[in-house]
């Protein structure tokens, strides 16, 4: 008789399931029906990037995490990629050199591109060329190997966790609402008043990309810890994903810190898209079958965010269908 659970802590499984030998998955499916949502439904419109897309306004998705930890299946979501941004996020960075150092680099485009237009050369460089792919690659080794290089062109400003951590109040005082949503979890876990935003209006033009996930609040319902996030502009085929999974994390690491289990992951999705240049990678994704969840490891006991240890958090039992490669938009 196999006992299944969302968090195994120091060998504890948590909210376990019995006769049950794989976790349910509820994810895949509520994924790939928005996907077809989009696909059926959406609108096609221009867009920042210049690469156009089909779109959807105002869509839910809701993972009850005591089922598995929301990895999806039907195509591999890289877990590393998820849990270093998270941390980094966590950690009030704002630059992107800790990811580069560690080999992540989902937000090298950003600053890149920046880098292009300051110094004049965006024009002599289109986006996604090999030319330009190559400049990219000495730039990223630059933003490795030179500290005052990183310090200038590496700085994507006040972005997620800079905003979580480090918030600048009008009297010039710092608010951490991380660690006072922590602090209230503990103390007052009935308040309504647990949240964070990283949407900061004074700067969003001091941003290489503005908040897409914007705002998230937790709920404690009795031994529960349950996540409420917004998201303003949601890439259904790369981000979400990413979304989905950083956020289950998430959960799973405030409740570590507070003595609480993973409960629910709503995310209310506003402006919920696919690029033009996904959509045979969507339908590719379609035919997919989802498999079982994974779970969600969680190694050590801390207190504080200082003691998060990267190799301490992992994911067992996933076995996904391939990656599906396709071009970022910026």
């Amino acid at each position: 008789m196999a006992i299944i659970s969302t968090v195994i802590m120091n060998g504890e499984r948590i909210l376990g399931k019995e006769n049950q030998e794989s976790l349910i998955n509820n994810a895949d499916g509520q994924y790939l029906n928005l996907l077809r949502d989009i696909l059926e439904n959406g609108s096609e419109s221009t867009d920042r990037t210049g690469t156009g897309t089909l779109k959807v306004f105002g869509r839910q998705l809701k993972f009850d995490l005591s089922e598995g930890f929301p990895l999806l299946t039907t195509k591999k979501v890289w877990f590393k990629g998820v849990k270093e941004e998270l941390l980094w996020m966590i950690s009030g960075e704002q630059n992107i050199r800790p990811l580069v150092l560690k080999d992540v680099h989902i937000w090298d485009e950003w600053p890149y591109q920046k880098y292009l237009e300051k110094t004049g050369m965006a024009d002599k460089l289109p986006k996604y060329t090999p030319e330009w792919k190559e400049k990219q690659n000495e730039f990223i080794e630059k933003i490795k190997t030179d500290k005052k290089f990183a310090q200038k062109h590496g700085n994507l400003g006040p972005v997620y966790g800079y905003q979580w951590r480090h918030w600048k109040a009008r009297d010039g005082k710092e608010i951490d609402q991380l660690a006072n949503a922590v602090d209230t979890i503990k103390k007052n876990p009935d308040s309504r008043r647990i949240a964070v935003t990283a949407w900061d209006p004074q700067d969003l033009g001091n941003v290489a990309l503005p908040p897409c996930h914007l705002y998230f609040q937790f709920q404690v319902n009795g031994e529960k810890l349950n996540t409420f996030m917004v998201q303003r502009s949601v890439d259904s085929f790369l981000g979400l994903p990413f979304n989905i999974a950083s956020y289950a994390l998430l959960t799973g690491l405030i409740a570590r810190m507070t003595g609480k289990v993973p409960g629910e992951l709503t995310m209310a999705l506003a402006d919920t898209h696919i690029y033009l240049n996904h959509l045979d990678q969507v339908r590719q994704q379609l035919t997919r079958e989802p498999r079982h969840l994974p779970r969600l490891i969680l190694d050590d006991w801390y207190n504080s965010f200082e003691e998060i240890i990267s190799g301490r958090i992992r994911v067992e039992g996933y076995d996904p269908h391939p990656a599906i490669e396709a071009p970022i938009s910026v």
